[in-house]
């Protein structure tokens, strides 16, 4: 249909006061691509009926009248659910008990089923789950890197480095780095100046005695940076604070 609507099939031209017709319903993911499609075809002039205008959809998945005949021509003595989430699994587990099959257990991601000898049971679990190409890395999905970058594509970076004394006092101004953040506030302050000013304040608000505790100093100068940004931007970005101690000669 992508080719109709370019008007790059061989065979297929459509015209104005065509009626293309989408039985199918939009498969999570691909919204954007087929919507594309769909509005090429209406600036064709073609009419276009989806789910959404008629009751036109087709369903690849069988009705319980479909699967009551399926089961007494075959007469399973065992059935395991597949496809689809927990609650579809268990009310087909619960339709396959009542049809008359013997048995029926519903199976999720990683279970190890033992289907003989003897009664149907769940024996083991096996590695599952996404599994992402990171570069020349294969991690999985819920990985640390991969779910940083994800909230760095959002909401940025701000970076603080600050250099103490033995007695807790900072020796050096500051530095910054801000990388995904607004350079602006709302009202034309530039947010470097906005952190340093956040910083200060942590500094000034925390006595010497306890910013020789390296990560309680960290942790205070952080939630300030990100309350500061997030005050005048309204996200909250990933802050890492970096406190080198130098001893005193």
């Amino acid at each position: 249909m992508s080719r109709v609507a370019d008007g790059e099939h061989p065979d297929v031209k459509l015209a104005r006061g065509d009626v293309v017709l989408f039985s199918s319903r939009d498969i999570p993911g691909n919204e954007r691509a087929i919507g594309l499609v769909k509005n090429k075809l209406a600036r064709m002039g073609v009419d276009v009926l989806t789910d959404a205008e008629a009751l036109v959809h087709v369903t690849g998945h069988p009705r319980r009248d479909e699967l009551s005949t399926l089961y007494k021509l075959i007469k399973p003595e065992v059935l395991i659910p597949m496809h689809g989430e927990a609650r579809h699994l268990m009310e087909h587990a619960r339709f396959a008990l009542a049809s008359g099959i013997p048995q029926s257990l519903p199976v999720f991601n990683g279970e190890i089923v033992k289907i003989a000898p003897g009664d149907l049971g769940i024996v083991d679990e096996a590695p599952s789950g996404r599994l992402f190409r990171d570069g020349r890395l294969v991690v999985p999905s819920d990985e640390g890197g991969v779910r940083e970058r994800v909230k760095l594509s959002m909401v940025g970076i701000a970076v603080v480095s600050l250099v103490v004394n033995g007695r807790g006092d900072v020796i050096a101004d500051p530095d910054v780095v801000l990388d995904g953040v607004p350079y602006k506030a709302k009202n034309g302050e530039d947010m470097y100046d906005i952190v340093l000013d956040a910083v200060d304040d942590a500094i000034d608000g925390l006595p010497k005695a306890r910013r020789k505790n390296l990560d309680k100093f960290e942790d205070t100068v952080r939630r300030v940076v990100r309350s500061a940004i997030s005050k005048e931007w309204g996200k909250r970005p990933i802050v890492k604070v970096m406190v080198s101690l130098v001893e005193d000669a």
